[in-house]
């Protein structure tokens, strides 16, 4: 890549915590072995997906992080930004985490707690706060523009229980997986205001990044990415944040199976990278374009245990001259 190239990924790594390490009643810790399959598996994904700034998922130990970046060959040199779970919540959740080869313009951020007017009444007991806490990084890219870079994890679909119910009465199964969307939802409201207060300097890009359990067209989505306002001419992009598959320059639609989740027999993107109109070609603030974007996902439908049950996303672009 020349200097005025960038890539952007974003990488599920499945369930990343020490040997050992009790994570959830239905999983077993990792064994030994287990452990450094799955460490020597990463440290060679991330290898291959090569790109300058990666935003993680379901990190349960930035320890284990730090000692897969020491296995690539890419990534032993990189900043890492990241925050471990909070022992002391009311339940064990993964954290995400930031990878970069760029360096960072400011300290890390973040944000576990909902913005100000932002709650839920779904009777969540967390419902201030979002299930996995985002990750705000500051990111100097190589024309010396400081981008803001966040890193999701939204509230995954899986049924949210109350009380003992279970999935053997259909009422209760629809119930739960109602207040799974509606937590899902208020997080996808709440992201939009961080976003929405991100960009109030007009020339100050923004990329989002990560694993947003829904896909590109969904409710929850289309909140993220938010809606046109009333403006002045030329602004219509402005505060908008638009998906880099959409946009992209190279529209080759037989060239990539685009996926990064199948379950059920059913293949899903759900993992997405979203950019600000300064990324996009008809902005009048566009100071790159989107060249292309790349699924890694071959390892999806080939279960192995080392491996993540998703596939990653890589966007590469082309930053323009100053």
């Amino acid at each position: 890549m020349t200097p005025l190239e960038i890539r952007f990924a974003t990488f599920n790594v499945c369930n990343l915590a020490p040997a050992g390490v009790q994570l959830y009643d239905n999983l077993a810790p990792l064994t030994a072995d287990e452990y450094e399959a799955k460490a020597n598996w990463t440290a060679r994904q991330l290898d291959l997906l090569d790109a300058d700034v990666i935003g993680f998922q379901e990190i349960f130990s930035q320890a284990a992080l730090r000692d897969v970046l020491s296995r690539t060959q890419h990534y032993r040199d990189a900043v890492h930004a990241g925050f471990d779970p909070d022992p002391h919540a009311t339940r064990l959740t993964p954290n995400v985490a930031l990878v970069s080869r760029l360096p960072l313009a400011a300290a890390p951020l973040q944000y576990a707690q909902f913005p100000p007017g932002v709650s839920s009444d779904s009777g969540n007991p967390d419902a201030d706060r979002f299930a996995r806490a985002p990750l705000h990084a500051q990111v100097l890219l190589p024309n010396g523009v400081v981008t803001d870079v966040v890193v999701v994890h939204l509230k995954s679909r899986r049924p949210d229980y109350r009380n003992g119910d279970g999935n053997t009465d259909p009422l209760h199964y629809a119930l739960a997986n109602l207040r799974s969307l509606v937590w899902r939802g208020t997080e996808a409201v709440a992201l939009r205001v961080l976003l929405s207060n991100l960009m109030q300097d007009p020339d100050r890009p923004c990329v989002v990044m990560g694993d947003f359990n829904d896909t590109v067209d969904a409710v929850t989505t289309t909140i993220v990415l938010g809606a046109s306002a009333a403006c002045e001419p030329g602004n219509e992009l402005r505060g908008r944040m638009f998906d880099c598959a959409q946009i992209q320059l190279r529209q080759d639609l037989l060239r990539h199976m685009a996926y990064t989740t199948l379950h059920d027999g059913r293949y899903n993107t759900i993992d997405h990278i979203f950019v600000s109109e300064h990324f996009h070609p008809q902005s009048a603030r566009a100071m790159a374009e989107v060249m292309e974007v790349t699924y890694l996902n071959d390892h999806v439908a080939n279960v192995r245990p080392e491996a993540s049950d998703h596939g990653q996303v890589r966007a590469g672009l082309r930053l323009r001259s100053a």
